[in-house]
């Protein structure tokens, strides 16, 4: 019998983003929990903001994880499962970054992100590697041996993360060294906890670079293989709201690691209500920015259109970014301040309303999907080490090819 197709969203609160773990409402996360569950979702994605979660690098904050255990306990009460994702570093723009991880001597990452964030402030340094530093993987090994060794027969877990997109936080020395890193992580997970899978938040950039994180090595080492892709964030996409290119990337990272995927973050931002799809411009972090909004009804269609493209690529899942637009008092704040797009990604509104895309998740999920045998995939034409020699090259090359072979112009 087929398994299901697992719905899900990735989740700050509305009213906190990524303030929660230091301002925790056990109140807000119930409301939050029962909306998501009347959806029909069946799994939340949360993230364990490092610094928040480690204040030294030999502590785990009691606090953070008694909360924790709320939280697991409020998705059980709603049937919710947790896909709990470790490291949090990279998230919405910034670098979030411990404060004993800071190291002003030492260069700026190579992913170029704009802005390290630490203690609340926007800093101006540099920080150690997280894949090479011997402090840093003291601290990450004490991190998941603490809070697996909590949690792992808590009935909310669902799944286990090594990190929210980590070569955006840092690279590892090499490829070696970055499937090494995630072979340790995930062996030290399964010592702890043999029942739960593992996986490690990959995304796009993954794709067009050898940034010493390639999705065949990566997912050789995990249980499950996952991609984050938007096309409006893509250059060399057809149009903004391809909903071929979610699909596809999926089908790219099978091919490439030989494992079905989740689409573990998706999605895009939205217009206000009644406005039509624009381009919005503005300064960020010191310089031009410009991100395509979606009208709410232009969203919902892609999103309508994207979700069965998914079953037949043979995706075993679908997690949109994310829950909330975050609330106005938020906006003159990291990652809100900059990051302006990044306040309208929800599927609510500020207020808790629901926008049209929700509903198209609610449909879908009332439909019971499962997981399909794959019935579009990627044909690999090449073998990884020569498809990450010209990863970007390749990319397109196989888009088109896979757009060409399905009938999909």
């Amino acid at each position: 019998m087929a398994d299901r197709f697992v719905l899900g969203v990735n989740y700050w609160p509305r009213r906190k983003a990524m303030y929660w773990w230091s301002d925790f409402d056990a109140g807000e996360v119930d409301e939050d929990f029962a909306l998501i569950a009347s959806l029909g979702l069946d799994i939340v994605r949360l993230f364990l903001l490092w610094e928040d979660w480690q204040p030294t690098p030999d502590t785990v904050s009691k606090t953070c994880l008694t909360n924790l255990v709320t939280v697991c306990d409020l998705a059980v009460r709603h049937g919710l499962g947790l896909n709990i994702t470790f490291f949090t570093g990279h998230m919405s723009g910034p670098n979030w970054v411990p404060g004993w991880l800071l190291d002003a001597d030492a260069p700026p990452p190579d992913s170029g992100v704009p802005q390290i964030i630490s203690g609340g402030k926007v800093v101006n340094s540099g920080y150690r590697n997280p894949f090479a530093d011997p402090v840093a993987i003291s601290a990450e090994r004490l991190l998941l041996q603490t809070v697996v060794g909590a949690l792992k027969d808590h009935p909310a877990v669902w799944m286990w993360n090594l990190g929210n997109e980590p070569d955006l936080f840092g690279w590892p020395p090499g490829a070696d060294a970055g499937r090494a890193w995630v072979r340790e992580m995930t062996a030290l997970i399964k010592s702890i906890d043999s029942q739960h899978n593992v996986t490690c938040g990959l995304h796009s950039a993954n794709l067009h670079q050898d940034n010493g994180l390639r999705v065949d090595q990566v997912f050789a080492e995990t249980d499950v293989a996952v991609m984050h892709f938007y096309p409006m964030y893509t250059p060399w996409v057809r149009e903004p709201l391809d909903p071929n290119v979610v699909p596809y990337t999926c089908a790219l990272v099978s091919a490439l690691c030989g494992k079905p995927t989740l689409m573990e973050e998706w999605g895009g931002c939205t217009a206000p209500p009644g406005e039509p799809s624009q381009l919005w411009s503005w300064t960020g972090y010191g310089k031009p920015y410009k991100r395509f909004m979606a009208s709410e009804e232009d969203l919902a269609v892609y999103v309508q259109t994207v979700l069965p493209k998914l079953v037949e690529v043979g995706a075993t899942g679908a997690m949109l970014w994310c829950f909330a637009d975050y609330i106005p008092e938020l906006w003159d704040r990291p990652p809100c301040l900059d990051s302006r797009h990044e306040r309208f990604f929800g599927l609510v509104r500020p207020d808790g309303s629901l926008k049209p895309h929700a509903q198209v998740i609610k449909d879908f999920a009332a439909s019971k999907p499962l997981i399909q045998p794959a019935r579009r995939r990627v044909e690999l034409d090449i073998t990884p080490d020569e498809y990450y020699r010209s990863p970007v090259h390749h990319v397109i090359r196989l888009y088109f090819k896979y757009l060409d072979q399905q009938g999909l112009w």
